[in-house]
C-alpha cells in the first residue's frame, strides 16, 4: 500500500525496510529534514558522534563486527567530506558502508552556495558508487540499490547524496520488505571445475604448498572450508593482517602474519613454496615486499571475488573469481587427501624464539597476555595505526572467527576508537577493547563523549611512548635518527577519563596490569588504560620497504 510521504520519511522508511536499525551521524541544515523525520522512527536508533569521521569509522566497525550494512549520515559541505577518510577505509578493506549527505536545494546546485561540495566527485575514488538524487520520486530506488551494491560481490560503501528541497518535496512510497543489509554471497554462479582440477592438481604434486588467507575468508564466512581444506592437505597456512581470526591460531598448521612486520619464518616459508594458494586476499604490497622477488619459486592460486583483483599484482597459475565459500566448498570435492609433514618439519626448523627489545617489563608479550587472560578471549580488539597494530597483530592470541579488527589498506589513524563503538552495538553482550597509541587516540579521544551520552561500553587502551611510534622507527632506520615532529606531548589520561566520569588507569610495570585490566574489563562501562611503554622500543621483525621477504630486519640498522 503506498502512501504520499516526504523525502525524509522516504529515506527512513528505506533503512527500516531493508533492516537497518542502527545509524551513526552529525545533524546540520542541509540534512534537517531528514533528522526531523528521523524522529518519528524509534526503530532507528541514531548514535550521535562528535565528529562525521567517527560516524564513518562507526559505521564500518559495526559492518564488520556484524557482516550487515552500517550507516552513516551527515550534512553538506565539511560534514560530508568529514566522512571521506572513512569511506577510504571502508573502500579500501571491503567493508558494505551506506552514506547518506545533505545537499543545497536543486537551484542552488552549482552556485558555491553555503556549505555546498560537490561531494560525488570528492568521492568517486573512495566509493563502489554514489548518486545525487535530483527528483523525490527516484529516492527509495536510488538508496535501495546503493545498499544492494554495497553488499554484493567484494562489498564496499556506498553513497547517496540528497538536497535539502528534494528532502521536503512528497512522493509516493510503497514498502517493500526487501533486506539487503546481509551480503548475498552469489551462490548460484557456476564455477569452472577445470580450475578447480588444475588447482588440485598442483597442491597434489607440490612439496611446499602454502594457504595464504586474507579478509575475504571473514567476509564469505568460509571457515569451515578452509579449515577442512587445510587439514585435508596439510597446507600450512599464513592469514594476512585483515584475515587474523579467520583460522584457529592454536592449530597446528596455523604459521602466522606475512609480510613487512610478519615473523621471519613466515616470510621464508613464503620464499620457499612451490605453490601458494591464495583465498580472499589482494597480495599488497605490504604482503609481498618487492613483487619482483616474492615467491619466486611459487605457482600462484588466486581466489577472490572481485575479478579485477586477480592477477593485478602478482601473476598467476590459476585464478578463480567467486565467493570464497562457495570455490573452497567446491575444491575439497577434487583434492585428494595428503600431508606435507616434511614442509612442516622444514618451516619449524625456521622458527625461533622471540626476543623482546623492551628493557621494562611492560612488553606486548605480557600486556597481551594479561588482557587474554582476564577477558578469556572472549572480546573482540580493535586496533588502531603503527607500532601497536602491528604487536596486536604479532602477539595478541586470538582464539574465535572474526574477533581482530583493524583499519589495513588505508592505514587510518584515528580508527579504533570510533570503530569500536560499532562493534559494541553489533555485539553488545561482549567486551570490546580499542587498543590505540597516543597519536591515534588523540585524533578521536572526543568520542568518549559520545559512548557516555550513547550508552556505549568501549574499553579503551592506550600504548604511550610519547612518540609517533612507527613514524619514529622508520626515522631512526632510515632518516639518520633525526625525529622530526614525531615527539607528542598527551594529556594526562587519567584526569582525562575523571573528566568524562569514566575509571581510569596508568600502568608503568607488569605488577599493576593484570588487576587494572581486569577492573577495566569488569567495569560496566566504559574505562581507560594508560600503559606506558619504552619510548624508542620498536617492531621486529621488518622488511624495508621495497625491499625482499628474504631479508628481513631483526634489529635496527647501524
Amino acid at each position: 500500500m503506498s502512501r504520499l510521504l516526504t523525502g525524509g520519511e522516504i529515506l527512513c522508511r528505506t533503512l527500516l525496510d531493508a533492516g537497518v536499525d542502527v545509524l551513526f551521524g552529525y545533524p546540520g541544515g542541509a540534512i534537517m529534514p531528514f533528522y526531523d523525520a528521523l524522529h518519528g522512527h524509534p526503530a532507528l536508533r541514531h548514535i550521535l558522534v562528535r565528529h562525521e569521521q567517527a560516524a564513518a569509522h562507526a559505521a564500518d566497525g559495526y559492518a564488520r563486527a556484524s557482516n550487515r550494512l552500517g550507516v552513516c549520515v551527515a550534512t553538506s559541505g565539511p560534514g560530508a567530506t568529514n566522512l571521506v577518510t572513512g569511506l577510504a577505509t571502508a573502500h579500501m578493506d571491503g567493508s558494505p558502508v551506506l552514506a547518506i549527505t545533505g545537499q543545497v536545494s536543486r537551484p542552488m546546485l552549482g552556485r558555491d552556495a553555503f556549505q555546498e561540495t560537490d561531494v560525488v566527485g570528492v568521492t568517486a575514488p573512495v566509493t563502489k558508487h554514489n548518486a545525487l538524487v535530483r527528483d523525490v520520486a527516484e529516492l527509495a530506488d536510488v538508496v535501495r540499490e546503493a545498499m544492494a551494491i554495497a553488499v554484493e560481490g567484494r562489498p564496499g560503501p556506498v553513497l547517496v547524496d540528497v538536497p535539502k528541497d528534494v528532502q521536503n518535496q512528497k512522493a509516493e512510497y510503497e514498502s517493500r520488505a526487501i533486506r539487503p543489509a546481509k551480503a548475498p554471497r552469489e551462490a548460484g554462479r557456476p564455477l569452472n571445475d577445470d580450475a578447480l582440477r588444475d588447482i588440485a592438481r598442483l597442491i597434489a604434486s607440490a612439496e611446499r604448498p602454502l594457504m595464504m588467507i586474507g579478509r575475504g575468508i571473514i567476509v564469505s564466512g568460509a571457515y569451515a572450508e578452509v579449515l577442512a581444506l587445510a587439514e585435508r592437505t596439510g597446507m600450512p597456512v599464513i592469514t594476512t593482517l585483515l584475515g587474523i581470526s579467520a583460522f584457529p591460531q592454536a592449530h597446528a598448521l596455523h604459521l602466522g602474519m606475512p609480510g613487512m612486520h610478519g615473523e621471519v619464518h613466515v616470510n621464508k616459508a613464503i620464499q620457499a613454496a612451490d605453490v601458494i594458494v591464495g583465498i580472499g586476499l589482494r597480495f599488497d604490497d605490504r604482503v609481498t615486499g618487492n613483487t619482483a622477488t616474492f615467491a619466486p619459486r611459487a605457482k600462484i592460486v588466486h581466489i577472490d571475488i572481485d575479478a579485477a583483483a586477480i592477477g593485478r599484482n602478482v601473476p598467476v597459475a590459476v585464478g578463480i573469481a567467486g565467493d570464497a565459500k562457495a570455490v573452497v566448498g567446491r575444491l575439497l570435492t577434487f583434492v585428494e587427501p595428503r600431508d606435507c609433514a616434511r614442509w612442516q618439519e622444514e618451516i619449524s626448523g625456521l622458527m625461533r624464539p622471540r626476543e623482546e627489545v623492551f628493557s621494562g617489563g611492560l612488553t606486548p608479550e605480557t600486556i597481551f597476555s594479561a588482557l587474554a587472560e582476564v577477558t578469556g578471549g572472549r572480546t573482540t580488539i580493535v586496533s588502531d595505526v603503527g607500532q601497536h597494530q602491528m604487536w596486536v597483530a604479532q602477539r595478541y592470541p586470538f582464539q574465535r572467527p572474526n574477533s581482530h579488527i583493524t583499519s589495513g589498506g588505508l592505514g587510518a589513524m584515528g580508527f579504533a576508537v570510533p570503530a569500536a563503538m560499532g562493534v559494541h552495538l553489533a555485539r553488545p553482550d561482549e567486551p570490546v577493547w580499542a587498543i590505540s597509541g597516543d597519536g591515534g587516540f588523540q585524533m578521536n579521544m572526543a568520542e568518549i563523549a559520545t559512548m557516555i551520552q550513547e550508552g556505549l561500553v568501549v574499553k579503551l587502551a592506550i600504548f604511550n611512548n610519547g612518540y609517533l611510534g612507527m613514524v619514529r622507527q622508520w626515522q631512526q632506520f632510515f632518516h639518520g635518527g633525526r625525529y622530526a615532529s614525531t615527539p607528542i606531548w598527551s594529556p594526562d589520561y587519567v584526569k582525562l577519563a575523571a573528566a568524562y566520569g569514566i575509571p581510569g588507569w596508568r600502568i608503568k610495570s607488569a605488577g599493576e596490569l593484570e588487576d587494572a585490566l581486569r577492573r577495566a574489563n569488569q567495569s560496566a562501562g566504559p574505562a581507560l588504560v594508560e600503559l606506558v611503554i619504552e619510548q624508542e622500543a620498536n617492531v621486529f621483525p621488518m622488511i624495508v620497504p621495497g625491499g625482499s621477504l628474504s631479508e628481513p630486519l631483526e634489529a635496527a640498522p647501524v
